[in-house]
């Protein structure tokens, strides 16, 4: 199951555990080298994608200064996905690598 940039994104956010849209928006930030910034909007449409195709689910509700916060984790599915996501761009990567006879390192100069 091949990912959106966004989808994967977001999926290998929640890797290391449940986090709220907030955090979420910030680790896809840091994780994309501020290359992408959700929005409320699209994250949230995401999500509900996600959740829809059972990748992830919500685990914690609460309220914080008034606001309401739902927390997002990987299901087992999900974490299968990304894993597999994972793997699949790797393979890519090498295989651009090789067709571009490049050698592990290229990019650092």
């Amino acid at each position: 199951m091949a990912l959106r940039e966004q989808s994967y994104l977001i999926l290998l956010a929640l890797a290391d555990g449940p986090l709220h849209g907030y955090g979420v928006i910030k680790a896809v930030q840091e994780l994309s080298e501020e290359r992408v910034r959700l929005g409320a909007g699209t994250l949230y449409g995401a999500l509900d994608r996600l959740s829809g195709d059972g990748l992830v689910s919500v685990v914690k509700e609460e309220v914080v200064a008034g606001r309401h916060r739902r927390y997002y984790d990987l299901t087992g599915h999900g974490r299968t996905v990304l894993a597999e996501e994972t793997s699949r761009l790797t393979r890519l990567a090498a295989t651009a690598r090789n067709r571009l006879s490049l050698q592990p390192g290229w990019g650092t100069r």
